[in-house]
């Protein structure tokens, strides 16, 4: 199938050029057994392990804080983590459960509600994770018998990008987090706690757009996943592309070369790419030059791709410059080579 098959110029594709439509790449990217952690990286792993204690995890966006979460259940043998998506409204409860108050209300005043409160509640990533440690008989009242588990289990929990919630949420969570426990004030408030030998592995992110709170950072493990430097990037590049990594690939030599030029501090960007953006970028390029060794040798294909890495209007203006300066001095190179 020829590539691209987005002409821009009104004219309709055949339904059999429609029907093929290429099948996206990334979710090669996503593959947990391609995840490949730094050596500070998994030693903190081992440590929050050992000690039992969250792991919160910084960086860069697209440095892979999040597939760090998925990695580690796949390597334990364990089911895909539980991800809670931090939201600006978000509330220490809504962690471990939900309770649809409104639709109760509605019911009520209809006439219809329910005369079981727990038809309102709606279990959430951490609730759910210390529910499943749970032998079935315990909690055979709290969860409906088609999502009750057969065997008590261990669950790796998600808690992604915790600096967009209020800083009341960290705050709330400090015993709930501690301890492994929380509890239902709808059906009674019950202490409901996790099996110690079954303690959920707790995996925290943040993009440290705000401080969180010294309490909450003294019960986790911490580390700070720095941006990888040209050797790791390619090696990186091998594990999730299937890319050789070796200096005989002029493609990805040249790639990381122009990569690296984009993220100096030389270049003004203001949103500089990340490694997720790279993947991306690499990916895209062999798209759209399957027949060249090295598409980096058509300025055309370097220009149409930027739109992959580069985010923000003003951003483009000055990566075009530097793509134009780079593209300069591969020609001057290669001419007197």
């Amino acid at each position: 199938m020829k590539f691209p098959v987005y002409e821009g110029n009104g004219n309709r594709q055949p339904d059999e050029l429609l029907k093929m439509l290429p099948t996206s790449p990334r979710f090669r990217l996503l593959k947990p057994e391609n995840y490949i952690a730094d050596s500070g990286l998994k030693d903190a792993c081992n440590v929050a392990l050992l000690l039992g204690q969250p792991l919160l995890v910084t960086g860069e966006p697209g440095t892979g804080k999040t597939q760090l979460a998925y990695s580690l259940a796949w390597e334990l043998g364990l089911d895909q983590p539980l991800k809670f998506e931090t939201k600006s409204t978000s509330i220490a409860r809504d962690l471990f459960y939900t309770c649809d108050s409104l639709k109760r209300f509605q019911d009520m005043q209809s006439g219809v509600a329910s005369t079981k409160f727990l038809d309102y509640i709606t279990f959430q990533a951490l609730g759910w994770a210390i529910l499943r440690t749970k032998n079935p008989d315990e909690i055979k009242d709290l969860l409906p018998l088609e999502i009750l588990h057969s065997q008590k289990v261990r669950s790796v929990v998600l808690i992604d990008e915790i600096d967009k919630a209020p800083r009341d949420f960290a705050n709330d969570l400090l015993n709930e987090l501690e301890l492994m426990y929380f509890r239902v004030p709808e059906l009674g408030n019950e202490k409901i706690a996790a099996d110690q030998k079954l303690q959920p592995i707790v995996i925290i992110t943040s993009n440290s757009e705000k401080d969180l709170p010294d309490a909450f950072l003294r019960r986790c493990i911490y580390y700070n996943i720095p941006f990888p430097k040209t050797e790791r990037l390619a090696e990186i590049v091998a594990n999730r592309l299937g890319i050789n990594a070796d200096s005989s690939s002029p493609f990805l030599q040249a790639a990381l070369n122009l990569f690296s030029r984009l993220r100096s501090p030389q270049s003004g960007l203001r949103k500089k790419p990340a490694t997720a953006e790279l993947l991306g970028w690499l990916i895209i390029l062999k798209k759209f030059t399957r027949e060249s060794e090295n598409p980096l040798i058509q300025p055309e294909v370097v220009f149409a791709t930027l739109s992959s890495l580069i985010k923000t209007a003003e951003d483009q203006e000055k990566a075009k410059k530097v793509v134009e300066q780079w593209i300069q001095e591969q020609a001057k190179t290669t001419y007197i080579g």
